[in-house]
């Protein structure tokens, strides 16, 4: 697919900092970062301490001659070009006492204002047609209809609401989303503000480039946009700056990680926090593209909210919030139970992936049952569901090869609850 503009040419990223005055952080952080790290390695030499710090030598090298200067600093000799060296009795003091500051000792953070910058060079700008997104979820059997609604929503790049009946493929969608993206961006290790340390890069949520990129300032990581999940598990503090008591940093909320990409909300209004304070946090985000985070001790600071929010739920929406809410999200997308047709494009798919042979016409026969057990909507979850549950059946019955109209039969009879039949069966 090319559906998305490259990403900002190589020569507008941050550029590998030559000298300590282009590294753009206060001098006290980064004294303190240097005497943590020495503490942490023990003996170690200046290159090393570049390459782990993400600094320019000339930066390491200029608080290497003051803390020798301090006689903070016992320099053990010369290894070729590099000093090997180690920290004095007051240096192991002064280290165990900035420790309790902070006891951050990973890559340099970026300031705030350089990942602020970065961060809106590198919106997302897309343009998918038809066959970019039939490619991006070709691996869903989605309607035309569907796909007409998918095009404008990413193209807007704003909030995204999909609902409908459960089991219809809500969360597969929204977690394709991100297919459509084909460039990368850059993230940082961490942010610096207020003097204050802002863990940012995750390896579970940010997925790594591989490559050389030697021109890049390696406090930077090459990544895939990112696609944040979150469902029932969500609370108000995963959307605040959370100070870790020993480490004395602090972590990234949801929304910051996932700056450049997608963060989906999952089960939207079934969450801990309630739908009306989850959208009143969000409604100057969503409405300006800016956040506020708040530091422990009451600075509040501007971050960027340069995502496309997506809200996946089997609610009402007129339930969830109110018309001023619903107003700023302007697309809506209603996910409905599938027809007939393409419950069996799914069925014959999951069988054919699967390599499940059945008896001729096993499709609409399982239709028939489910329909039987008084369902009365046809669910994309389904046949995959269903054909798990008839293969733990001959898996009971220890037999092997075609899989039977009965095996469905008693798959349906095991996968939904017997209710009286006014009422819709619990799936």
């Amino acid at each position: 697919m090319s559906a998305v503009q490259p990403l900002l040419p190589l020569a507008a990223w941050p550029a590998t900092p030559q000298t300590l005055a282009e590294v753009d952080l206060p001098h006290g952080l980064l004294s303190d970062l240097l005497l943590r790290r020495i503490y942490t390695e023990g003996t170690t030499t200046l290159q090393h301490l570049g390459n782990v710090l993400k600094l320019p030598l000339a930066a390491v090298e200029f608080f290497f001659r003051r803390f020798r200067d301090q006689r903070i600093l016992d320099v053990k000799g010369i290894i070729g070009e590099d000093y090997h060296f180690s920290l004095t009795t007051a240096g192991q003091r002064l280290a165990m006492n900035r420790m309790r500051v902070s006891q951050y000792v990973g890559p340099a953070p970026v300031s705030l204002r350089d990942y602020t910058a970065v961060v809106r060079a590198q919106a997302a700008k897309v343009a998918p047609t038809r066959e970019n997104l039939r490619e991006a979820f070709s691996d869903l059997v989605l309607t035309d209809e569907v796909i007409e609604k998918i095009g404008p929503a990413l193209i807007s790049q704003k909030a995204l609401f999909l609902y409908g009946p459960t089991g219809n493929g809500k969360t597969c969608i929204a977690e394709r989303l991100r297919r459509v993206f084909t460039d990368s961006i850059i993230v940082p290790y961490a942010i610096e503000t207020d003097g204050q340390i802002v863990v940012f890069y995750d390896p579970v949520l940010h997925q790594a480039r591989a490559g050389d990129f030697p021109d890049l300032d390696p406090r930077w990581v090459v990544c895939r946009r990112p696609a944040v999940i979150v469902g029932g598990e969500l609370t108000p503090a995963m959307l605040e700056l959370k100070l870790d008591e020993i480490s004395r940093t602090y972590s990234a909320p949801l929304q910051l990680k996932a700056n450049n990409g997608i963060l989906i909300i999952d089960d939207f209004g079934r969450q801990v926090i309630t739908p009306r304070k989850l959208l009143n946090r969000w409604i100057v985000p969503l409405d300006r593209r800016v956040d506020y985070l708040t530091l422990r001790y009451g600075v509040k600071f501007e971050v960027p909210f340069e995502l496309m929010v997506v809200f996946a739920t089997n609610l009402d929406p007129s339930e969830l919030a109110d018309e001023a809410f619903l107003r700023r999200i302007h697309n809506k997308i209603y996910i409905s139970p599938v027809t007939e047709a393409v419950f069996d494009e799914i069925f014959r798919r999951h069988t054919a992936q699967n390599q499940i042979e059945c008896e001729p016409d096993a499709a609409p026969d399982l239709r028939r049952e489910i329909h039987k057990a008084g369902c009365r909507e046809l669910r994309a979850c389904l046949p995959a569901d269903l054909c798990s549950l008839a293969d733990w059946v001959r898996a009971f019955d220890q037999r092997s090869g075609r899989l039977l109209r009965s095996d469905l039969k008693r798959a349906v009879e095991l996968y939904f609850a017997n209710l009286p039949r006014s009422t819709e069966p619990v799936v």
